[in-house]
């Protein structure tokens, strides 16, 4: 009797510790994935600085096109509207790279042929896109705020940055453009060649967040619209988070989910069908 209790004593340790260490390392390799996806993004960024820099200094030089080049033809004008147009390309900006870094990453990775190792990841597919996805909404942060620290240095013009609460109605603006990157992809892995429409994306971008919202409630409902609407209010009213009606924030929040879930879903959806035809790696 003696011997059986010990056997399983002896025989039931292993697999604690084997459980343990599962833990162990599913724990580890969450954080350990969401570095490599860091790790990667600054090792390209550091080995094509070129690429890096010029990227950064052609947003500069965009917004000094439209914000000199506007002055001359209407002075009065722009100094008017100046405060939402810095808002508008801040959002704009990181919208494009929060959209463009998604759907991009897509068909890299399948031209590089790394596209099919990934999917063997334990991870899945999807936990690898959702961590490129949290490290590119860094990255995007990063950079719009160092367009909006030109952008104010360039005008001299002042708006109220409350840092909390700019940081997270962004967060919110910019998940639909997450969607529509996610759904972007799975078109690319389905149809190859899809770079038009991520150019097109560009000018799309740019009347979501122009789109009127006041006194027209169904605009609110479209992609990036209500995050624009609500951070153009924080950042020229000075609003907190807590001071902003809790229905616009709601709308903002679901508006958000129901994007980010609809275009995850749609990629999902298309890259089983690319699985299944066999087209995940053809280009």
């Amino acid at each position: 009797m003696s011997h059986e209790t010990t056997d399983s004593r002896e025989s039931a340790a292993p697999d604690r510790r084997a459980g343990a260490g599962e833990r162990e390392r599913a724990t580890a390799t969450l954080g350990t994935l969401l570095w490599a996806q860091a790790k990667k993004r600054l090792l390209l960024m550091y080995r094509y600085p070129l690429n890096t820099l010029s990227g950064l200094a052609m947003t500069f030089i965009f917004f000094g096109m439209v914000f000199f080049g506007g002055r001359a033809v209407a002075g009065q004008a722009l100094t008017d509207s100046l405060g939402g147009i810095i808002v508008g390309y801040f959002l704009w900006s990181m919208a494009l790279g929060a959209f463009s870094g998604v759907a991009r990453s897509v068909t890299k990775e399948s031209e590089w042929g790394t596209l099919e190792q990934l999917y063997m990841s334990p991870f899945g597919y999807g936990r690898v896109m959702i961590a490129g996805v949290v490290v590119g909404l860094v990255e995007s942060l990063a950079w719009g705020g160092a367009t909006l620290a030109f952008m104010l240095a360039v005008t001299g013009k002042a708006l109220h940055l409350p840092v909390a609460t700019v940081a997270v109605l962004t967060v919110f603006a910019i998940a639909p453009a997450v969607g529509l990157g996610f759904f972007f992809g799975g078109l690319a892995l389905l149809y190859k060649r899809v770079e038009n429409v991520f150019n097109v994306m560009q000018f799309v971008l740019v009347g979501l967040i122009a789109a009127p919202t006041v006194g027209v409630v169904w605009v609110r409902l479209l992609p990036i619209t209500q995050g624009s609407y609500l951070l153009t209010r924080s950042m020229r009213e000075g609003l907190r988070l807590w001071e902003l009606p809790a229905a616009e924030l709601g709308l903002l929040v679901g508006a958000a989910v129901v994007y980010f879930l609809l275009g995850y879903g749609a990629f999902q959806w298309m890259a089983g069908r690319a699985r299944r035809r066999g087209l995940m790696g053809h280009y």
